[in-house]
C-alpha cells in the first residue's frame, strides 16, 4: 500500500551565503496555544502563542534554508525555536519532514508530527471540540499539516488503524474537506494507488 501524505514547501529565493539568521530573542510564552471564534462568526481559528508569532519570521527562513540544503543547519535552527517555544507547532512539523528527507527516520518522523497534532488536538478538545476549523485559516494550517504527516508516518509503520483515527478527526474539524481527507480514508481501508505525494526537499528519501 503507497498511502501518502501531501506537504507542500513554499520558498523565495534569496541569498542564503551568510549562514544562520540573525535570531530574534523573545520571552518564552507564559500561555500556550488557544482558540477564538473567526471574525465572521462561522469558524473557528487556533490561536498560537507569542513565542511562535514572534518566531514566524525565523521559520521563513528555515525554509529558506531548506531550499538551499542547508538542512542540518535548519534542523539546529528549528530546535533552537523550540527550546525556546515548545508548542511550537510548525517546527514541529519541518522537523518532521527533515527525519524523512535526511534520514527517513520515519520513528523521529512521527514523534514530532504527533506533537504538532497533539498540540493542536488538545487545545481544541479543551474548547469543548468547536466547529469547523478550517484549513483555510492560514493559523490552522499547521495542525492540518502535522495531523497528515503523523498519519503517513503512522500508515508506513503498519499503525493503520490509528493513521485513519488521525485523518477522521482531521475530517470531523473541517468537513468541507478541501485536502480530500475522506479519500485517503478510503484509501487506507482498501489499499489503493496512492492519491497524493509527499514533496520533499531534494536529497529526500525514497517514499
Amino acid at each position: 500500500m503507497h498511502f501518502v501524505a501531501f506537504v507542500v514547501f513554499s520558498f523565495r529565493i534569496v541569498d542564503v551565503s551568510k549562514g544562520k539568521p540573525k535570531r530574534r530573542r523573545s520571552a518564552p510564552s507564559t500561555s500556550g496555544l488557544s482558540i477564538r471564534r473567526s471574525t465572521d462568526g462561522r469558524s473557528w481559528i487556533l490561536v498560537h502563542p507569542r513565542c511562535a508569532r514572534d518566531r514566524a519570521e525565523d521559520l521563513d527562513e528555515v525554509r529558506l534554508m531548506i531550499e538551499a540544503g542547508e538542512f542540518d543547519v535548519a534542523v539546529d535552527e528549528l530546535r533552537w525555536l523550540l527550546s525556546g517555544c515548545a508548542e511550537f507547532i510548525g517546527a514541529h512539523v519541518l522537523l518532521g519532514e527533515l527525519a524523512v528527507a535526511m534520514h527517513d527516520d520515519l520513528t523521529l518522523a512521527r514523534g514530532h508530527f504527533g506533537a504538532g497534532y497533539q498540540l493542536g488536538l488538545q487545545t481544541w478538545r479543551r474548547a469543548n471540540r468547536p466547529k469547523p476549523l478550517l484549513y483555510s485559516q492560514p493559523a490552522n494550517r499547521p495542525f492540518f499539516d502535522a495531523g497528515r504527516g503523523l498519519a503517513w508516518t503512522l500508515e508506513k509503520l503498519g499503525r493503520r488503524d490509528m493513521a485513519e483515527e488521525v485523518l477522521a478527526t482531521l475530517l470531523e474539524v473541517d468537513p468541507a474537506d478541501p485536502l480530500r481527507v475522506r479519500a485517503m480514508i478510503d484509501e487506507i481501508r482498501a489499499g489503493g494507488a496512492p492519491i497524493v505525494t509527499l514533496q520533499l526537499p531534494r536529497g529526500d528519501a525514497d517514499t
